[in-house]
């Protein structure tokens, strides 16, 4: 079992007004349906937790900031920080690697090249490391949210700037687009060992079971006597929808041109 390293965060508690209550849904939808397989069962009442409102929008503009506090977040991967801006309000946002108490950040549409500024990609020079980036201009930051991840960027053209993505995807993306600079924190994550089934089990995760350990009637592999192959030409889900390697994106999709090279298998 391997876990989390927590000294270079802040002893602190988290901040009230960015709390709040939430009750998880363990794949089930408004009707109490259950609608994504192997959630839940077990772990809610040992695990409560409190949400914390991250500002991925990012839209205080040309207000310097500073790191109060780099917390941990039990919602998400990365590290966040605390962050108090000149005119008093305070704020979540995602923490980058080297990013320190004490440090100052700033969302303008020029800033400095330092871990936790943020402006247009159109600003940001080749080569460089972001994260939170937008896809559309001010809808907030959608992509490359994760702990350790990071895009680059690789070259601006005909009001677009090209994003290697974390999945090794090539994806043009608005210039006017906002990012974040530097690397996610927590970069360790990759590395974590839950163990043991329990710890699954506090994450909120149920056990998964084969195909071919089903009834026919829950699975296409299902039935048989004994030990049996799985009776189809081709794999297939539960559902029946043919997988294994068959491309799922629609290839009507309207994002698909800003596609430029797709990702490696």
């Amino acid at each position: 079992m391997r876990g989390y390293d927590f000294s270079q965060l802040t002893k602190i508690e988290p901040l009230k007004s960015k709390t709040k209550g939430f009750q998880r849904a363990f794949g089930r939808n408004n009707s109490g349906l259950k609608t994504s397989g192997y959630r839940g069962r077990g772990g809610s009442a040992k695990a409560k937790r409190s949400f914390r409102e991250i500002d991925f929008r990012q839209d205080k503009l040309n207000v310097p900031g500073k790191v109060f506090a780099l917390e941990y977040d039990p919602n998400r991967t990365s590290r966040i920080a605390r962050i108090h801006f000149k005119d008093g309000e305070k704020r979540y946002i995602l923490a980058p690697v080297d990013l320190k108490e004490g440090d100052s950040i700033l969302i303008a549409d020029h800033a400095s090249l330092k871990p936790g500024n943020r402006m247009k990609l159109k600003n940001i020079p080749q080569g460089s490391v972001v994260h939170n980036v937008e896809l559309k201009p001010g809808r907030g930051g959608v992509a490359v949210r994760s702990a350790g991840s990071s895009a680059t960027v690789l070259a601006k053209e005909a009001g677009c700037v090209q994003l290697i993505m974390p999945s090794s995807e090539v994806r043009k993306v608005s210039e006017e687009c906002f990012a974040s600079i530097g690397q996610l924190s927590n970069q360790e994550h990759r590395f974590i060992v839950l163990g043991k089934a329990g710890r699954t089990r506090w994450l909120g995760k149920g056990p998964k079971v084969r195909g071919t350990a089903m009834n026919p009637v829950d699975h296409p592999y299902g039935g048989g006597e004994g030990r049996q192959g799985r009776g189809t030409r081709r794999p297939k889900t539960a559902h029946g929808k043919i997988t294994g390697g068959r491309k799922t994106r629609n290839k009507k999709k309207k994002t698909n041109k800003f596609i430029v090279k797709r990702r490696k298998k």
